[in-house]
Formats: structure tokens, C-alpha cells, sequence
């Protein structure tokens, strides 16, 4: 870390469907990640902004690991879009077409789909109560709040509702309100779903310890997961999104998220912004 205060820590700018993030890669040289780091970088006015901030580290188990935190600088244990987007970055760099990520939800499969899309496995839902988890025994498919909605743990909880209209709902209100839900002691994100098809579902959601977003990846998979054990849904749907459109297939293996990702730019945080969190 002294040697960033001399010369500044190294980043990349990318998001998935408007979903930003901040990546840094720490198996070069040991970065650490703080709260406080987190809550700065992820300001957009005073540091860069991102949703997420991911950090890149070195893995025994598999090609790379990855750390994830939240812009109001709370950890989170999986992010799939910005999964997406270091899986395609450590791609072209090393020219392979699969590889594998290490998270806290466990070892991922990414791989190239062609056509500038990166699918990445998520592994298999968590649908007892107790995994993802709630604050009671209750019935994940029909909570016992308004509108009864559907908790699901993409490595992450969620909270599902199916809406007539999903413009329609004042998301800024809604979101923040069902995030401290206190049937979610670790909080929740939040999705609003308006079924088009038995393949095609419309999201709009809003992140815990982010906020709104234009996209999630695990909030894909998750109301994939959810309207498909409704019966509203087919397992391979296209979820549209505020930023984009992405694929989720909830096969055998585990549930697929694929989409495009963007490297937006590369730069350095000075060792001015590192001194003053120190």
C-alpha cells in the first residue's frame, strides 16, 4: 500500500449494460479494500462512481478471484455483471475463451459466447428460507408482505414482485422502502417484473448498498428463477432492463447470465485521493 501513496493504484472503468463498475487488479501488488476507499471511489461527484467496486486477486482454486463491494462501501458476496466484465477483459488479455472466477458464491464458469457477449455461470438458486436468508421460516415463493412477492439467493438475497406495469412503479420509493424489509436481516435488492412473454420479462430494480441501477446480473437470474417457479416463465428468458437486454437460462448446472460488457477507460487515482483516506 506505501508503494500506491508514491504512485497511485491503477484501475479500469467498465459496466454491463449501464451496470459501472470500478476494477482493480490486486495480484500484481496487495491492495487493500476499505469501507471507506469503497464509499469514495463510489462517489461520482468527488471520486470515480460505479455501482460495484471489484477487486481482482490471485485464486488456488481457480484462474482469478474476485472481491466485491457496494458504492455505500458494505461488501457484497457476488455481482454478475461486473463478473461478466472481468471475465472478458482477462479473456482478450490472455486469449483464452473459458475461464474460471472465484467469488465468495463459489467457482464460476465464464466463457465466450461470440459476437462481443461473455455468459457467466451463477451456479444453482438458493430457495430455502434459511439460505438466502430471511428473518423467519416462511414461504419463499409467496412472502408475507403486499404484493407477495418471491425471495430468491443468487449468492445474494432478492425480493421479487410481479407487477401489471413495471414503468409505472415510483422505483425511487419502492425500492428503498422493501431494501430494509426487516424479513431480510442482511437487506435485499429489489425488482419489479412485468411478465411480456413466457420469454421475455421486463425488470427494473434497484440494488442494496447501490440503489438504482440501469441493470443487475444476479437480479436477472434471480427474477428468471422466480417467474419460472411461478409458472409465469419459460427457464430461458430475455430480461429487459433499463440499460440493455440480457439472456438468463436456468439449466441442470446452474443458472447462465449472458450479455455484452464495455471497457470504458483505464486510469489511476492519484496519490493525493489515497493520502486523504489514509
Amino acid at each position: 500500500m506505501r508503494d500506491m501513496m508514491d504512485t497511485g493504484l491503477p484501475f479500469a472503468k467498465m459496466h454491463g449494460l449501464g451496470n459501472d463498475f470500478v476494477v482493480i487488479d490486486g495480484r500484481s501488488m496487495p491492495v487493500e479494500v476499505t469501507p471507506a476507499l469503497a464509499r469514495a471511489l463510489g462517489d461520482r461527484h468527488r471520486g470515480v462512481g460505479f455501482d460495484q467496486l471489484a477487486l481482482i486477486e490471485a485464486s488456488d482454486r481457480a484462474d482469478l478471484s474476485l472481491r466485491f463491494w457496494n458504492a455505500d462501501g458494505s461488501e457484497s458476496s457476488t455481482c454478475g455483471n461486473a463478473t461478466r466484465c472481468v471475465a472478458r477483459a482477462e479473456m482478450e488479455r490472455t486469449g483464452r475463451t473459458a475461464l474460471t472466477l472465484a467469488t465468495e458464491r463459489g467457482v464460476l464458469a465464464a466463457r465466450d459466447e461470440g459476437g462481443g457477449r461473455t455468459a457467466v455461470n451463477m451456479g444453482p438458486p438458493r430457495l430455502r428460507w434459511d439460505e438466502i436468508p430471511l428473518a423467519d421460516a416462511v414461504d419463499t415463493l409467496a412472502l408475507p408482505i403486499e404484493g407477495r412477492p418471491v425471495a430468491t439467493s443468487m449468492g445474494n438475497p432478492h425480493c421479487t414482485f410481479f407487477v401489471p406495469d413495471a414503468e409505472a412503479v415510483d422505483l425511487l420509493a419502492f425500492g428503498p422502502a422493501h431494501e430494509t424489509h426487516p424479513l431480510f436481516p442482511q437487506r435485499t435488492n429489489v425488482q419489479v417484473v412485468q411478465v411480456l412473454a413466457r420469454d421475455r420479462l421486463r425488470m427494473r430494480v434497484w440494488e442494496r448498498g447501490a440503489g438504482y441501477t440501469l441493470a443487475s446480473g444476479s437480479s436477472s437470474c434471480a427474477v428468471a428463477v422466480a417467474a419460472a417457479r411461478r409458472g409465469l416463465a419459460d427457464r430461458d428468458v430475455t430480461v429487459v432492463l433499463d440499460g440493455g437486454e440480457l439472456r438468463v437460462r436456468w439449466g441442470e448446472d446452474g443458472v447462465w447470465m449472458t450479455g455484452p460488457t464495455a471497457h470504458v477507460f483505464s486510469g489511476v487515482l492519484s496519490p493525493a485521493f489515497l493520502g486523504a483516506l489514509a
